[in-house]
């Protein structure tokens, strides 16, 4: 049995959901972070995981489904999901990047101080 477009597309914007999620509290990781307002951006990173998590559970549905020989229906929506996806995670490794700089820079202002 495949999975039909409008389960498709149910997934896909899911999968969009969760991901644009990720990418909002990644990027007000950073944003905490540019005010040295680290256990805060911790926590956006926790919550970025969590909305990963989710995604990642509909991806992995439909990677374990097309191995066990069910087609799926690839829409252009499910690609764009996709791309969300994999876009949010490079905004939060980036941001997990940022937060460990400005830890740094700030480190570097107490001792010059």
């Amino acid at each position: 049995m495949s999975t039909t477009t409008e389960e498709m597309q149910m997934l896909s914007f899911n999968i969009i959901l969760h991901a644009g999620n990720a990418r909002s509290h990644a990027m007000e990781a950073i944003a905490l972070a540019k005010e040295y307002r680290f256990l805060e951006a911790n926590k956006k990173i926790e919550q970025a995981e969590e909305e990963f998590n989710e995604a990642h559970h509909i991806q992995t549905d439909l990677l374990q489904k097309e191995a066990n020989g069910e087609k799926n229906n690839i829409t252009v929506i499910l690609i764009h999901a996709q791309d969300h996806l994999m876009t949010a995670m490079t905004v939060k490794d980036l941001a997990l990047e940022m937060i460990d700089m400005y830890k740094k820079m700030e480190a570097i202002e107490e001792a010059n101080q």
